[in-house]
């Protein structure tokens, strides 16, 4: 297992490239077991989580090729419909193969998934999504059994008590794309990952209207072809390298993602005077120095287009680098607050009352001993080590590369003083 060690005080300054988006890649993988032709994903972020759905893609008898860096290649001829635990449980997407089964094998028997600790997220509306499909569900010593003899489309409602679903709706919806008859998705989620994975199940001729709404209409069809398909770039590393810079007082180009899909952000900065600058056509953001001038903020995290909830941890550091009070509501997850007890080791003023994180900013912080919890407290964590004075070390920092490609090597390359070793 790995530690990170950061010697802070340094500012970013540079151009970076931000990978393929983490959460779209997943589903759209699994969606190569809609069909038997061969099918090509690229700008495919080199992550700890695609290689673990890789290896349980291959287990349910795809066939695997990765012809080149960013780029796979997936058949799914004779494919099993039952997965196994030793790689279900390591992460919580492996969910989304189950839709895709339904809809071609009728079938499927997985256990229940895994992934890191943010809280309570079941998958119950999944499970009744596949309900209204016409599937049966049995849970037979923690195995979810899914049969589905007589699939037919229906109205679905895909609501939960903290909003939409984004791995539901794309599990529904791949169900759907070969279930006979008409299926209504009401409440899906609207955010770009779910747009790019409709996007490419239209490709593969899919009946998809009302991509990008919270309504989703779908014609079921009896086959779909093969794809090639460029996932987009991913906004929360985008939104994270934004952060860092103004954490930092860098200068930062950062590229290689869709602007508008951050507007909450956008927002959020332009309210505290921050000086960026988006260039919408290209694709890019340039951040500049103005910590001094950034002013106080309180924002909730909402479903999308609202405050992402993946950009809430990092927020937080922000929040500690503006003298004042800043708040920041948890919508989403209220139980996603694991990063502040370790930011208080830092010297940082955090409290936490009910779902809402109060961070008095002003205070310098200083290096400390930390532990990840989970992906987006390790990108947290990094930044603020980034700050610190003296040297910070971060323990169990695996988890920030089940999201981001090579985070260590792109803050070296923008000159952040990292080295990684091993914990003995």
């Amino acid at each position: 297992m790995d530690k990170v060690c950061i010697q802070g005080g340094v500012s970013l300054n540079g151009t970076v490239e931000i990978s393929g988006a983490k959460n779209a890649c997943m589903a759209m993988m699994a969606a190569a077991l809609l069909t038997d032709e061969v099918c090509t994903l690229r700008n495919v972020p080199q992550l700890r989580d695609v290689a673990f759905f890789v290896q349980l893609l291959q287990s349910l008898g795809v066939s695997v090729q990765n012809p080149e860096p960013h780029t796979w290649q997936l058949q799914a001829k004779n494919i099993t419909h039952e997965a196994a635990y030793d790689l279900v449980r390591q992460m919580r997407a492996s969910v989304c193969i189950m839709g895709p089964l339904i809809g071609r094998l009728h079938q499927v028997i997985m256990p229940l998934p895994g992934g890191c600790v943010i809280g309570n997220r079941p998958i119950d509306l999944h499970l009744n999504g596949f309900k209204a499909l016409g599937c049966s569900i049995d849970n037979q010593s923690g195995n979810l059994h899914v049969k589905a003899k007589h699939l037919k489309g229906n109205s679905i409602y895909l609501g939960g008590r903290f909003g939409s679903t984004v791995t539901g709706t794309a599990n529904v919806l791949m169900a759907a794309v070969l279930t006979p008859g008409v299926t209504v998705i009401d409440c899906a989620a609207c955010e770009p990952e779910i747009v790019d994975l409709c996007t490419l199940l239209q490709q593969m001729g899919a009946s998809i209207e009302g991509v990008g709404s919270p309504t989703l209409t779908i014609r079921g069809t009896d086959h779909l072809k093969g794809f090639d398909y460029t996932v987009i770039g991913d906004r929360i590393e985008a939104g994270t390298f934004v952060l860092a810079g103004l954490i930092t007082q860098g200068t930062l180009h950062i590229k290689g993602f869709q602007t508008q899909h951050l507007n909450a952000l956008w927002h959020l900065l332009d309210n505290i005077h921050a000086d960026i600058s988006i260039h919408e056509a290209e694709g890019s953001v340039d951040v500049k120095p103005c910590l001094d001038r950034l002013t106080p903020f309180e924002t909730t995290t909402l479903p999308y287009p609202g405050y992402p909830t993946d950009l809430q941890a990092q927020l937080c550091v922000l929040g500690l680098c503006i003298p004042g009070i800043s708040l920041i509501t948890e919508r989403i997850y209220p139980q996603r607050f694991m990063h502040l007890p370790e930011l208080q080791r830092l010297g940082g003023q955090t409290w936490l009352e009910g779902s809402t994180a109060i961070l008095k900013g002003g205070t310098p912080l200083s290096g400390a001993e930390v532990m990840a919890s989970d992906l987006r407290a390790s990108a947290a964590l990094y930044l603020a080590g980034l700050i610190a004075s003296g040297t910070t070390s971060i323990h169990r920092v695996y988890h920030v590369d089940r999201g981001y490609e090579r985070f260590d090597k792109k803050l070296q390359a923008l000159g952040a003083h990292i080295q990684r070793m091993d914990e003995g």
